[in-house]
């Protein structure tokens, strides 16, 4: 349904696809094609060859969209998280911004997020080691995982990936570099493993890099 042609950057053609979403508006998939630098889009409907390009020139691994339909994307060369309305190609800043660093008001390498229904970004901070929460309209984030440099202990993260947040406001994260899933409940200063932690592997409780 979208791609298939092999490893390119043509409109029929996709290069390390690393996230995607359903925009139920146009019954469509919105692409985050890594290596491409760009988002696309690509309509469910039978007899598409191709996609449209939504933003280019960026370098992102995750997406989200509020129920609003706006797109939220980060770029992890420019450090930031920007919300699109679909169609346009600017966008709002919405975290960081602030350059490269460890600042409340600033990101290293913002990875994958998640959006929930007051509007506040969660980002993955994964040079950081952390997960930052932005509230809507906030010049600054909160640390809401991790933060305390990379590690296993269950206060630390090693290169944090794909995140979910529940309607309690509990975090879920990829500890991509500890083989594990943690919890994370609001407020709390160390999050328990839920999933994995025993090591790279192929057994039933463990996990091999999880994004």
């Amino acid at each position: 349904i979208a791609g298939g042609n092999g490893q390119g950057n043509g409109l029929n053609q996709l290069n390390g696809p690393t996230d995607v979403l359903i925009d139920k508006g146009t019954d469509s998939l919105i692409i985050c094609d890594y290596y491409n630098f760009r988002v696309v889009r690509w309509s469910r409907r039978n007899g598409t060859t191709q996609g449209e390009i939504l933003i280019g020139n960026i370098n992102c691994y995750g997406l989200a969209m509020d129920e609003q339909r706006y797109l939220y994307v980060p770029d992890d060369v420019q450090q930031e998280v920007r919300r699109y309305q679909l169609g346009e190609t600017n966008g709002t800043l919405v975290a960081g911004g602030n350059g490269q660093g460890g600042g409340l008001n600033q990101l290293n390498g913002p990875t994958y997020l998640f959006v929930d229904r007051d509007h506040s970004a969660y980002v993955s901070d994964y040079s950081n080691n952390r997960v930052m929460k932005w509230n809507k309209g906030a010049a600054e984030g909160i640390v809401v995982a991790g933060g305390q440099g990379q590690g296993s202990a269950l206060t630390q993260l090693n290169v944090p990936f794909g995140i979910v947040v529940d309607t309690l406001g509990t975090l879920y994260v990829a500890d991509c570099y500890n083989h594990r899933v943690v919890r994370w409940t609001q407020g709390a200063t160390q999050g328990p493993v839920i999933a994995g932690g025993n090591g790279a592997g192929a057994g039933a409780n463990q996990f091999d890099y999880p994004i």
